[in-house]
């Protein structure tokens, strides 16, 4: 590309233009599917070496622009390398018989947990039925009864004992509502007190002693019955617990036979067998719920469904259905939704829980695969990304309360059994938040070790628009879209690298291109086409632009009516066109900014008015430092500078920031001191640095067409045209009708190098070059501008040696 700097650039220079006889197909249909994002190596080698490495703490973070396909990849990359793995054991939760408070986890082959819990729902569903069965069956009927009888016949014959021996003594026993009493009897009938006392006082002594031995008797008797009763009870429970072993052993050692290879399960049926036997009265029915209130019958309903909360089997985690490592995106990364949480139940007003109701969590479902996350969801979450560095730390997932981990509520609740975690996690978000993370969290880099940076823009090789059409073509087969034209997709190339503000590089943003075709498949759809073509495509451009347009239009229709001043012709002193760009949404377009400047004797400040009313940002403030340092070096390196120069961006009444407009301020600085005309046909863009050198900025193709357009709508006269620096260049992918229009001599794009060059194009006058005594040729603009400051650096001297006399004088009269 031949650049002159200070010389108009061809129209070849102002737009690439991509050749569609290069790309090889006629059209996207001709091309094979591609599975690989294409211009991403970097990234995919970091999340493939990822994917491989056993170690802990090498998790990913996919960092990268929005649109740059980040999901899509990792989706389907991920999707491919699980399908590889083996699936991972099922988890599931059961009662702890040892301490209900913290259940157990059962880790169990895929697919055989959904499998045990209908298998013992069948076997308490069957023992529900089979228990009470036997338990109602005339044999255990007949036991339970012999039982009884032995209790009551050892009761009577001990109180037969007792009746005999008093009757021996003529002492008879009687019953009262306080309990048996002893009495003397004569032939059969009980004595009266009166007949009593007639008796003699050794027989009435004779009674009492008696009756005093057999009432200690009977007492002996009575405190030997609660120990018959409880020896009659634990027979009747060995009975129950007997006959309950029979009846369930055989459903239980059936599952026991069938669950042989996995220990754990073994070990938890044995052991649910044996509280089964010990808890027989949780399937035993109860009468008293007929005809109960609603209430009472309630509860003794959820007595009898507690056998299948104690005995049933909480499938946390089920493969059944998965083919491979599990893959999870979690698009609501809180706290619980990634550790799991345990529900609670409202009984009788007050809340209850048990590890029936323990959840699992997105950790839980990608245990053994991949997790995948985005970063600003999590970061948002209130504590969920303390949750997941603790699990990712300690390897185990510990199901617990969000309010019990920040100490709001201290509540009795279940503590269950922690899960060993083996899984790797993917996040993906901004490059901002990786580097926040990296430099205020130390846990950040040991748990996320591995960064995969996807790239925000690529060469226009071959191989890259290659790529990069057919992974159009795959996207177009799967949305069952129109495939496109070799013409429309070189449209879209173009675009690409407009999008991106570069000719020599393609934007990585392929959800943007996506997005394109799928409105460019309407307007072909609306035209009949079979092929979208490149007409379509723009279509599809010129519409989001128009749709985004307002602010830009509004604005420049103000300039037209002049409610804001900028001039296209004509020249003037201390003033300039200076050049901005507005970013909103999508849309971003320039906007020309007059500059103004005014210069007075003064100390040597250069003030930034904006800076002054805190409208200016740093890098405005430095632009302006820098230029203050290139005054004095370049023009009065052996004087004090001896100005007061001020700078305004006028009509600006927000914030102003970037040093995009110090070449424009040094120019217009310059124009003020020389009293040199600048012509307002020209717009100026470019940074300085404190050797006058015009550097790179950025939104150059948008700050061109925001002056163009102003021209354009005013008249375009063949004088206009917009500066930049040589470095922008290679950057400019303008307008087609800004391309036609410098074809036809009716605009111009010079670029600049040097502050030297852009004040001859502005001027129209030649700036000036030192020649080898370091002098300014005479009459040129730099010659100007070192005269004026040293006028002014003579008047400050003169006006301080005023000053100093004036103050001696005024010391002398005072001595007098």
């Amino acid at each position: 590309m031949n650049v002159i700097p200070g010389k108009p650039l061809s129209p070849k220079s102002l737009y690439r233009r991509c050749d569609p006889a290069d790309l090889g197909f006629k059209s996207t249909a001709e091309l094979a599917e591609l599975k690989q994002i294409p211009g991403q190596e970097r990234a995919v080698e970091a999340i493939h070496f990822a994917t491989e490495i056993g170690i802990d703490g090498h998790n990913v973070y996919v960092l990268g622009p929005p649109g740059s396909g980040r999901h899509a990849f990792v989706r389907q990359f991920l999707d491919k390398t699980a399908a590889a793995r083996e699936v991972p054991a099922d988890w599931c939760y059961v009662f702890n018989f040892e301490n209900p408070r913290e259940p157990r986890a059962l880790a169990l082959p895929p697919g055989r947990s959904r499998e045990l819990r209908v298998d013992v729902e069948h076997v308490i569903q069957d023992a529900q039925t089979a228990i009470p069965a036997a338990f109602e069956s005339e044999d255990f009927q007949a036991q339970r009864e012999a039982i009884g009888e032995e209790f009551k016949e050892v009761q009577e014959e001990a109180f037969k004992q007792i009746e005999e021996e008093a009757k021996k003594h003529e002492i008879g026993v009687i019953q009262t509502p306080t309990g048996i009493a002893f009495i003397p009897v004569r032939k059969d009938e009980a004595l009266s007190s009166e007949d009593f006392k007639k008796l003699p006082e050794d027989e009435q002594k004779q009674f009492h002693e008696e009756i005093e031995k057999l009432t200690l008797r009977l007492q002996q008797v009575m405190r030997t019955m609660p120990k018959r009763a409880r020896e009659m009870r634990q027979k009747v429970r060995e009975l129950e617990r007997d006959v309950a072993g029979l009846a369930v052993s055989g459903l239980v050692d059936e599952l026991v036979d069938k669950y042989s290879d996995i220990p754990v399960v073994v070990e938890h049926l044995e052991k649910m067998q044996r509280d089964i036997v010990d808890n027989v009265g949780l399937f035993l029915h109860s009468p008293e719920g007929q005809g109960a209130p609603a209430q009472l019958q309630q509860v003794i309903e959820s007595r009898e469904s507690a056998a299948m909360h104690r005995y049933g089997i909480n499938v946390l985690v089920d493969r059944t259905e998965l083919k491979g490592a599990p893959v999870v995106f979690e698009d609501k990364p809180s706290f619980v939704e990634l550790i799991g949480r345990i529900e609670h139940e409202s009984e009788f007003g007050s809340l209850v829980t048990n590890f029936s109701l323990i959840r699992p969590g997105a950790l839980h479902r990608a245990n053994g695969g991949y997790l995948v996350i985005d970063a600003a969801k999590l970061l948002t979450y209130p504590l969920a990304w303390e949750g997941l560095k603790s699990a990712l730390k300690s390897r185990d997932l510990r199901i617990r309360s969000l309010a019990d981990d920040i100490g709001m509520i201290s509540t009795v609740t279940l503590e269950p059994e922690p899960i060993p975690l083996n899984l790797k996690v993917i996040l993906i978000g901004e490059r901002i938040y990786y580097y926040l993370l990296e430099r205020y969290d130390p846990e950040f880099s040991e748990l996320f070790k591995i960064p995969a940076d996807f790239e925000d823009q690529m060469k226009p090789s071959m191989e890259n628009m290659e790529n990069l059409s057919r992974w159009l073509a795959t996207t177009i087969r799967t949305d069952k879209l129109r495939h496109i034209s070799r013409e429309g997709v070189a449209r879209l190339m173009e675009d690409s690298a407009r999008r991106l503000g570069d000719s020599e590089r393609l934007s990585t943003d392929i959800e943007h291109s996506l997005d394109l075709v799928r409105e460019a498949d309407y307007w072909a759809g609306q035209e009949g086409k079979k092929l979208i073509d490149s007409a379509d495509v723009q279509k599809a451009i010129d519409g989001r632009i128009r749709r985004g347009s307002r602010v830009r239009d509004r604005m420049q229709e103000e300039l037209l009516r002049e409610t804001f001043r900028i001039e296209t012709s004509g020249s003037r002193v201390g003033e300039i066109n200076g050049l901005a760009v507005m970013q909103l949404g999508n849309i971003a377009f320039g906007r020309p900014q007059r500059i103004t400047a005014s210069v007075k004797l003064g100390s040597g400040e250069v003030i930034d008015i904006e800076r002054e009313v805190k409208l200016g940002g740093p890098l405005h403030s430095k632009g302006v430092l820098i230029l203050s340092g290139f005054l004095g070096s370049h023009y009065l390196s052996d004087a004090p500078l001896s100005l007061s120069a001020s700078l305004v961006f006028e009509q600006s009444y927000g914030g102003v920031d970037g040093d995009s407009a110090s070449a424009a301020e040094l120019c217009v600085l310059v124009s003020a001191l020389a009293e040199i005309p600048i012509l307002q046909s020209f717009a100026i863009t470019g940074s300085i640095d404190q050797h006058g050198r015009v550097q790179a900025i950025g939104g150059v193709n948008e700050k061109i067409e925001g002056f163009f357009d102003i021209c354009d709508k005013r008249g375009l006269t063949g004088d206009q045209g917009v500066l930049i620096p040589v470095a922008n260049v290679k950057h400019l992918m303008l307008r087609e009708d800004v391309v036609e229009a410098v074809k036809a001599n009716r605009f111009q794009v010079y670029p600049v190098d040097h502050v030297d060059q852009a004040l001859a194009v502005l001027s129209g006058e030649e700036a000036g070059e030192k020649d080898k005594n370091g002098e300014f040729p005479k009459g040129s603009i730099n010659f100007r501008v070192r005269e004026r400051l040293l006028e002014l650096a003579e008047k400050r001297r003169a006006f301080g040696k005023s000053e100093s006399n004036e103050d001696d004088t005024a010391n002398e009269s005072k001595s007098s």
